[in-house]
């Protein structure tokens, strides 16, 4: 058997997994591995910076179900890598980094571009591997991508001396891989099951919370069968978000800090709780205390760290969420007995709910122009298809309120980590994975600047991403927050100036507009959405439009402010809003 390089195995190991884009940066410690790169069959995007690649890989995961995978130099590469990293982490979302790294015998003498990359990454990653000899090469990749999408997934960096990949070895990639330490528990305890069944049989208010894990285990078929046979709403969360379809007549909404009315009351006044795929996460629950008080809790997660970790559960359920939700659906029947009288008057109270307080905006007809009401106008021109990427901010958050989505991975966002500059790069993964689809990057005027750059990837790739910017001159969710807690003083969130959008998209190649009216805002979606390349709008929104609903820190799910303090009232006729998050 002749022997290859390093770097050629390391190709042929990605080739063995079926990676078909690559993401990243060169350099001089990875030089070799773009040689031979170059002449395979897999594709490298060629990103203007680091974390920017592993946010594109981050978004060709949400968008496929497939790992994503990055390829770095040594130094400050690698080092621009850690912020990808951890939130892909903290999303459970399956990215690899490969960094270079200087040869082994100048480890930790200081040389050139050296950082202790693997030591940095160590809380950041799943788990991270310094592969020490060229031998080990291909066993420690295989392994690589197997902890990464095993159990809950997450993200892995592999760190290749550069002597490494210049070596040589036999090729000889594992079947599979065992490890002693590391086996996720799939299937749920049968006991457990019944425990669970028998409470969702006697509840009279109900309520499923499910998150990313739902979307990440392939489970919204699952969950919806679920729910209609015992007819229980369904809440999800950020993450969550597709895993149930938005539009269904079950769907509570995403819950939360910035949840609907009807949902965050649901889950207060619920008197079980069953969670799939979610966390508990402090701006789902609000204050811990005094959350669902009333409710038993079943917890379903294939992580076991993960239950009894903020909440205390009544049963736990160790298990992949699609099995755990079909096993449910076996042990409680086709036709499932519940009490059908009170689970009607729960559903008439969650509607009461709806009507009590809608999710609403009032748009004059010549402006200022809202940026919830161009939310609803992309929802409405996309036909709802389009897959909405984000970035952090409040303009994540009405692109959570009002653009419901029915599918899965269809909407992709930076949650656990709130990553700004997340949105443009991840639209690029997302494109990329799904080159047939309409791919819009909803931005803010303060996030889209953090890896603006990225544009030059666009038009290079010529990727048809459309990028809208809700430009209100102020890093909004903070300015949020001083306006309503810290005396209106917008200390730092105040941007000045933006940039001309629409002349920066043409300097890079890439048609601009921009609209301050909900006329020309409807005009412009149309000619970007029709436009065959990629497009930025940039949309000149109300600088004092709130988003709301809001739990304060502190407060419990049912303690919202629903509107700010002494909101002005309206001169004239709004126009309707159509509240799409309704179905």
């Amino acid at each position: 058997m002749s022997k290859l390089t390093g770097a050629q195995i390391l190709i042929e190991c990605w080739k063995k997994e079926g990676v078909e884009v690559v993401f990243g940066y060169p350099g001089a410690a990875t030089v070799e591995i773009h040689h031979y790169l170059h002449e395979s069959p897999i594709r490298f995007i060629l990103c203007r910076h680091e974390q920017a690649a592993v946010h594109a890989a981050d978004g060709y995961a949400r968008s496929t179900g497939r790992p994503g995978v990055v390829l770095v130099t040594s130094g400050p590469g690698a080092t621009n890598t850690v912020t990808g990293l951890a939130g892909a982490n903290m999303d459970s979302v399956p990215v690899l980094v490969f960094s270079g790294q200087v040869a082994r015998m100048l480890i930790g003498n200081d040389a050139f571009q050296e950082v202790d990359i693997v030591g940095m990454t160590r809380p950041a990653t799943k788990h991270n591997y310094l592969v020490l000899s060229t031998g080990e090469l291909a066993s420690t990749v295989k392994e690589a991508f197997y902890v990464a999408v095993s159990g809950r997934p997450g993200s892995i960096l592999v760190d290749l001396p550069k002597d490494v990949i210049g070596g040589e070895a036999e090729f000889s990639y594992p079947k599979k891989i065992q490890l002693r330490a590391y086996r996720p528990h799939l299937t749920p305890h049968p006991r457990q099951v019944m425990k669970a069944a028998g409470l969702l049989r006697s509840a009279k208010r109900p309520a499923v919370l499910a998150g990313g894990g739902v979307i990440s285990s392939g489970a919204t078929e699952e969950l919806v069968r679920l729910a209609e046979a015992l007819e229980i709403p369904v809440a999800t969360t950020l993450m969550g978000l597709g895993g149930f379809p938005g539009t269904h007549r079950l769907c509570l909404g995403m819950p939360g800090m910035h949840g609907l009315y009807r949902a965050n009351m649901a889950l207060q006044n619920a008197d079980l709780i069953v969670a799939v795929g979610a966390r508990f996460d402090d701006r789902v629950t609000g204050a811990l205390e005094r959350f669902a008080k009333g409710a038993a809790i079943v917890h379903i997660d294939v992580d076991t760290t993960s239950i009894h970790k903020i909440l205390a559960v009544d049963i736990p359920l160790v298990a992949d969420a699609r099995q755990a939700l079909a096993a449910l659906a076996a042990e409680i029947g086709a036709v499932p007995a519940f009490d059908r009288d009170s689970r009607l008057a729960w559903l008439e109270r969650i509607d009461a709910w709806s009507r009590e307080s809608p999710l609403a905006y009032s748009q004059h007809p010549e402006g200022p122009l809202l940026p919830q009401r161009v939310i609803e106008a992309l929802y409405r021109q996309t036909s709802g298809k389009a897959v909405i990427c984000t970035e952090v901010g409040q303009h994540q958050m009405w692109a959570a309120q009002y653009y419901p989505c029915d599918r899965p991975r269809q909407f992709i966002s930076s949650g656990g980590l709130g990553v700004m500059g997340f949105g443009l790069p991840a639209a690029i993964g997302a494109q990329v994975a799904r080159p047939g689809s309409t791919v819009v990057d909803v931005a803010g005027d303060g996030s889209i600047l953090m890896n603006i750059q990225e544009l030059a990837t666009v038009a290079q790739e010529s990727l048809p991403v459309k990028v809208a910017i809700l430009n209100n001159g102020s890093l909004g969710m903070v300015s949020q927050w001083q306006d309503l807690f810290y005396g209106g003083r917008r200390a730092a969130t105040v941007l000045g100036p933006s940039p001309d959008f629409v002349r920066l998209a043409e300097a890079f190649g890439i048609r601009g507009f921009c609209a301050s009216t909900p006329h020309e805002a409807d005009a412009i979606i149309k000619e970007a959405l029709s436009h065959p390349g990629p497009a930025v709008m940039d949309f000149r929104v109300s600088g004092s439009e709130l988003v709301f609903p809001m739990v304060p820190a502190g407060k419990a799910l049912d303690e919202m402010l629903l509107a700010a303090p002494e909101a002005p009232e309206p001169s004239e006729a709004p126009e309707a809003s159509p509240a799409p998050e309704e179905g």
